[in-house]
Formats: C-alpha cells, sequence, structure tokens
C-alpha cells in the first residue's frame, strides 16, 4: 500500500533550524499506525508531508497504492495536476480543526469529496458512519451550529466518505470525551480494516493507542529537529 524511505523536511535556519526525519515506512492494507511523541517535536509536519502538503528536503522513494504511483517523482517535478489528482482520489485528512466549510451543512460536507469525483453521494459506509457517531439529527445544521466534537466527527466522516487508500488524521480525538473518543477510534479502526485502507493517526493519548494495540511511530529528539521510527 504504502513504501517509503529517508523523508526529511527541513524548516527555519540556523539556531531555529527543525529536522523532521523519517528514515523508512511499510503500511499494507488494513494497517493503523499510531504517531506519538511530545508536543512540537513535528507529528504535525511529518503528516503534512505524507499527505504532500509539504516539499520535502530529502526524499528517496514513495510509492502508493497497488500501481505504486511514485509520488517522489511527481514532488521532485512539481507535477501540481497529478499531486492534486492524488490528495483528492486517494488520501483523506483529517485535520486538527475539523476544516469544515462553514458555508455548507454537514450533509453538505460529507458529500462533497463524493461529489467532486463523480462518485454516487448515497454511500452505505457514510451512512453507517453517521449512525455509529450520532450525526443523523444534525445533517441540515451548519458547522458554526455544531460543538467542536460534533465538528470533529462530521470532519472524519468527510475524510473517509470517498474511501481513500490512506487516511491522515491529525489527534482526531482531542476535542472528544473519553467515551466518544474511544468510539471514533474503534471506527476508524474498522474502517480501516474494512476497506482495506491504511491510516496514520497523530496522537496524544497514549492510554487510547495502547487500548486498542497500535504499533506506534514514535519520536527521538535529535540535536537539530526529530527522528520517527517504529516503537519496540
Amino acid at each position: 500500500m504504502l513504501n517509503l524511505s529517508e523523508l526529511r523536511v527541513t524548516r527555519g535556519r540556523g539556531t531555529g533550524r527543525h529536522e523532521v526525519h523519517l528514515p523508512g515506512l511499510t503500511l499494507t492494507s488494513g494497517d493503523m499506525l499510531a504517531i506519538v511523541g511530545p508536543s512540537g517535536c513535528g507529528k504535525s509536519t511529518l503528516l503534512e508531508a505524507l499527505g504532500l502538503l509539504l516539499k520535502p528536503s530529502a526524499l528517496d522513494s514513495y510509492t502508493l497504492g497497488p500501481s505504486e504511483t511514485d509520488l517522489a517523482a511527481l514532488l521532485w517535478t512539481e507535477n501540481e495536476h497529478a499531486l492534486a489528482e492524488i490528495r483528492s482520489r486517494d488520501l483523506g485528512f483529517l485535520l486538527q480543526n475539523g476544516g469544515l466549510l462553514p458555508f455548507l451543512n454537514v450533509r453538505d460536507n460529507i458529500s462533497l469529496p463524493r461529489r467532486l469525483l463523480g462518485l454516487p453521494t448515497n454511500s452505505e459506509r457514510v451512512r453507517h458512519a453517521c449512525a455509529i457517531l450520532g450525526l443523523e439529527p444534525l445533517m441540515d445544521k451548519r458547522p458554526a451550529a455544531l460543538s467542536i466534537g460534533e465538528r470533529q466527527r462530521t470532519a472524519f466522516v468527510r475524510a473517509m466518505a470517498h474511501e481513500p487508500r490512506l487516511l491522515l488524521a491529525d489527534e482526531p480525538t482531542a476535542a472528544l470525551d473519553p467515551q466518544a473518543g474511544e468510539l471514533l477510534f474503534g471506527l476508524i479502526l474498522s474502517l480501516v480494516q474494512e476497506l482495506e485502507m491504511a491510516a496514520l493517526v497523530v496522537s496524544h493519548d497514549r492510554t487510547l493507542v495502547a487500548q486498542f494495540s497500535l504499533p506506534r511511530l514514535a519520536a527521538t529528539l535529535t540535536s537539530g529537529g526529530c527522528r520517527f521510527e517504529p516503537e519496540t
């Protein structure tokens, strides 16, 4: 599903320089991996680079999907058209702030990725996720009328609505109470396995990560930044 080697993202200069380094990563269909580490170490930066939102300072290889699309080549040649297509079709993003469009209601926010790809707006998996997360009574509301937790749950369903190959979630449970967080984590894991996706989830909640026995990509602080490696 995903294979990557020697990813580096550098921000700042001089004494303010910070490098995020991922020596290697392999994910297969159904894998869900938690990215853990202290605040400010670069977890969100790593997620943005994997999601093709940041151009790395170094990258040996990065392929995605059964066809092993060469994402590294597209990044180095700055093929923005192809990168935009991959972001919309193969990637699902769940940002910390939700990122919902304020002028669309819940129903239209969720259906937007499917409509942009020409997919039928009706999806049994989307309906199931909405039911599990208690979103059905909120469909006609706009984001401003939702609680923070309701916005985050809506954003998750939107991120998986088009059934991407790779789901990238940045602190998806940060705005949720423990029970809702557990429910969302369980739903993410079940859908990733059911849809044969892969998922990378940034989380500060090590208790929740341990509860679901998720493998971890852990941060180690270095003199010039941070390195992420599988935690043993």
